[in-house]
């Protein structure tokens, strides 16, 4: 090895362990506010707060040593992609302190501590990121891709986990003030987004190692109607249809009608196949609601179906009005036809929207 190729590699040990050691004091930090809160020790939250001070320190020597190298070295191919990842780390990281002395804030503030099952949801909250958090920045210090993608697949739980919180929280509402509610709420969404910031790291990983950047991402989609034999179904198979890669498309009935095949024949002729759509009634848990990213309702108001939408789905109303059973047989093909067309705008600008596009 020549003596420019050890210099290379010095300096690059030397950015991951002032990586590793930015990410030992940030956990360190995660750690120390969640106990603070969970215990009442004020003292133990504000120190939190001011070691915040140590973590942007080291993140601004991280940054420092980031830029030297690309002087110094002029780096290319995979040393160049291993340090632009560092530096989108790096300002992962130093968020995740920010997220500590949030939770730290939040803890010499509130005038309640949480009850047995606020606690709990806190607990496996924090539990979860955390190990989420370590996991990834692991994978990232040792270059490890298979780490890293079995990693992000963590992120699902953890939102799992936060959507039961949330719903703990809405049940306790009457056990605390006002503010009180919202600081615990600013804790679940802290530690939810230390989830997040996990993640980016693990996209991270897989760039530096490999070159490959993030993939787009696939939206899970819920179409409801009064029965769903035609405007949920016809929604369902025009998204599969004209966006298959981007999104998973289900659609359910508040019951489940009889789809006539005069409508099925009619469709069929529009492009939209529903020969083997059995109609289905709405029966999923609030859970099961959670997976999916958004819920749209095509015929009356979405609460109508769902008493309350989990946190974080979106709900959208498009109220196509009745259907087309009880119009004189010489219109109904018409409305079939002006249907599709309605849905098929609905959808394309929902996909638009989704993957942040202009419209076309």
């Amino acid at each position: 090895m020549s003596h420019y190729e050890e210099r290379l590699e010095r300096d690059l040990s030397r950015i991951k362990q002032q990586l590793a050691l930015l990410a030992d004091c940030v956990d360190d930090a995660l750690t120390s506010a969640v106990r603070a809160l969970l215990n009442g020790n004020d003292a133990m939250a504000y120190a939190t707060v001011l070691g915040d001070q140590r973590i942007n320190a080291i993140s601004r020597a991280l940054d420092r040593m980031c830029h030297a190298f690309i002087g110094v070295h002029l780096p290319s191919a995979g040393h160049l992609r291993l340090i632009t990842a560092v530096i989108h780390t790096n300002i992962g990281l130093e968020r995740v302190g920010d997220y500590a002395v949030t939770i730290a804030r939040e803890s010499v503030h509130v005038v309640k501590r949480p009850d047995a099952l606020i606690k709990r949801s806190v607990e496996m909250l924090a539990s979860e990121s955390r190990q989420m958090f370590k996991q990834a920045a692991a994978a990232f210090i040792e270059g490890n891709c298979d780490k890293a993608r079995a990693t992000m697949v963590m992120a699902d739980q953890v939102e799992r986990t936060f959507d039961v919180a949330f719903s703990d929280l809405v049940g306790e509402a009457g056990q605390f003030s006002t503010e009180d509610l919202f600081a615990y709420l600013g804790v679940f969404n802290a530690l939810e987004r230390v989830s997040d910031q996990a993640k980016n790291v693990c996209e991270d990983t897989v760039f530096a190692v490999t070159g490959q950047t993030k993939a787009a991402r696939v939206f899970r989609i819920l179409f409801l109607d009064e029965d769903n034999t035609v405007l949920g179904p016809t929604a369902e198979a025009i998204g599969r249809k004209n966006f298959p890669a981007g999104g998973e498309y289900r659609s359910a009935g508040r019951q489940a009608g009889t789809l006539a095949p005069e409508a099925v024949s009619a469709l069929q002729d529009l492009g939209v196949d529903l020969g083997r759509h059995r109609p289905r009634a709405l029966d999923l848990s609030h859970q099961d609601l959670s997976e999916f990213q958004v819920i749209v309702s095509l015929q009356g108001p979405i609460k109508s179906y769902i008493a309350n939408v989990p946190f974080h789905t979106a709900a959208l109303e498009w109220d196509l009005g009745a259907g087309v059973a009880d119009l004189p047989d010489e219109q109904q093909r018409e409305r079939y036809g002006e249907l599709c067309r309605q849905i098929a705008v609905q959808v394309s600008n929902l996909m638009e929207t989704l993957r942040g596009e202009e419209p076309s």
